[in-house]
């Protein structure tokens, strides 16, 4: 069991909207502290701090600061825009300190190696922000593939997204968000498919990416400023011969481009979508199969979290917190998320190309 009697000390950087998760999740935790917390808009971390009711935490007006003031910090959260995430991440890991990674990890595959090889020489833990991962209908979804039900799985198709559903802030200018859609959601509908087969190595990929809607006053009041994908597309070639058909929306006509379906020779399981990746699945599960020589299907029943657990971002900052005080492993490996990180970024290189282009990740 880890040792909670001794306070983790804890900074938050960038205090906008999903910080606001993390630190009333925190302040939920019997041992932790919130000592500090940085953000480039001045009045920010003081009102952020406020309104959480978090008294003698220090401020400071950039994660620099912060990193070079706190002596004593055993983590930080990293709730900034997605341009920043690389950045701030070295820079935290290469202080020694733990980093609990707001998804989506970063915004290109070069990013995500840099990343990965300052945790390495940090020996510090690096989570990424996934919370579904916890969420018993998904680690469902991996339990179903893995008891071999489905047989050799060949192909999946997955995503999911909004019929209206674009965000505004820093998500939908390249400058803060890099990426959008993808960055947003994509990658949630990424991680349900790929956790559940064992993230094997993406090989090429063919992707296509549109702002059809965003970039029209008819339908986005904030169109000016728009300028990443609101829907995206890939078909992704992974090791072991198996076919991910992906696709991802902010806005679109339909209600939605389709549910997960997870393809194997002895069945196939359909996961039905969601409309705003709110950590769960979209409804009852379907697994199709045959039964004594005939087509049959089973529905999945659906299961209840464990309330003891709490909910799933109490179980994101609790396997995080107990990987500090274990000395164990990171919840949600970077080694797992630069593969989800790959495919997006392969989406968009070879959307640019106009053709298919190989994925190469060093050292996977």
């Amino acid at each position: 069991m880890p040792d909670k009697k001794r306070k983790l000390k804890i900074g938050i950087i960038g205090t906008g909207g999903i910080a606001g998760a993390h630190i009333s999740t925190y302040l939920d935790q019997p041992d932790v502290e919130i000592v500090a917390g940085a953000d480039l808009v001045p009045g920010r971390v003081e009102e952020f701090f406020d309104r959480f009711d978090v008294e003698d935490a220090r401020v400071y007006p950039d994660h620099h600061a912060l990193l070079e003031g706190e002596k004593d910090l055993d983590a930080v959260s990293i709730c900034t825009y997605n341009t920043t995430h690389a950045e701030c991440t070295i820079d935290a890991l290469q202080h020694g300190l733990h980093v609990l990674l707001e998804k989506p990890m970063c915004v290109t595959l070069e990013e995500a190696i840099a990343m990965r090889e300052a945790e390495k020489a940090s020996g510090k833990i690096l989570s990424i922000g996934f919370q579904p991962r916890f969420d018993a209908n998904m680690q469902m979804i991996k339990r179903i593939v893995e008891s071999g039900t489905l047989g050799k799985i060949y192909y999946i198709q997955t995503g999911g997204g909004r019929r209206r559903g674009i965000p505004g802030s820093t998500f939908i200018e390249k400058s803060t968000g890099g990426i959008g859609a993808m960055g947003d959601i994509g990658c949630y509908a990424l991680d349900v498919a790929l956790n559940a087969i064992g993230y094997p190595k993406p090989l090429t990929v063919s992707g296509y990416v549109s702002d059809f809607f965003g970039t029209n006053p008819k339908y986005y009041a904030e169109h000016a400023r728009f300028d990443v994908e609101d829907f995206a597309a890939g078909f992704v070639r992974l090791e072991g011969g198996i076919i991910l058909d992906f696709r991802i929306s902010w806005a679109m006509h339909p209600d939605t481009p389709g549910d997960t379906i997870i393809f194997g020779t002895e069945g196939a399981l359909r996961i039905p979508s969601t409309d705003c990746w709110n950590g769960s699945v979209g409804g009852q599960m379907t697994l199709y199969h045959d039964l004594a020589g005939e087509r049959a299907q089973t529905l999945v029943p659906l299961l209840k979290n464990d309330v003891k657990k709490g909910d799933l971002w109490n179980q994101k900052i609790r396997s995080f917190l107990d990987a500090i005080h274990e000395g164990g492993e990171s919840p949600v490996p970077s080694s797992q998320i630069i593969i989800n990180q790959a495919i997006i970024d392969g989406i968009m290189k070879s959307a640019q190309a106009g053709r298919e282009i190989a994925i190469e990740i060093p050292g996977i």
